[in-house]
């Protein structure tokens, strides 16, 4: 794990007081039961074509509030956000969250859980 900045990590953990998580097998599990969700990806660009999870949608954490109502303009749909670990998708969910959108979660362990348990990936940069 890395070592994050003291801050940083009470910033994620005041956001997961309001914003729920979902780790990587319930959010597999809705993948395959097809559940009615929005699989949200905040990693950086360069994260990202690297490798993403299949049926995810890519809004960077930096851009997320300026371009969110564009892609998902029903703010009542369950928004599972992700990033590497579950840290920035935690930030991302608050801001949603304030933005008015009432169902959002966190997927903790993010990526790097997912991948870890050989689920289904995604290579982008193969183009």
């Amino acid at each position: 794990m890395k070592n994050h900045n003291p801050g940083f990590l009470g910033l994620v953990k005041k956001a997961l007081e309001t914003i729920p998580e979902n780790d990587v097998h319930q959010v597999k599990s809705k993948i395959d039961e097809s559940h009615n969700f929005i699989l949200v990806d905040v990693r950086e660009d360069r994260e990202w074509v690297q490798g993403n999870i299949p049926s995810s949608i890519h809004i960077g954490k930096g851009v997320i509030e300026r371009d969110v109502a564009n892609l998902i303009p029903d703010q009542e749909a369950e928004v599972v956000l992700y990033c590497q670990g579950g840290y920035r998708s935690a930030l991302a969910g608050e801001s949603l969250k304030a933005m008015g959108y009432s169902n959002v979660l966190s997927m903790s362990g993010g990526f790097s859980d997912w991948a870890n348990n050989n689920f289904p990936i995604n290579l982008e940069n193969k183009k």
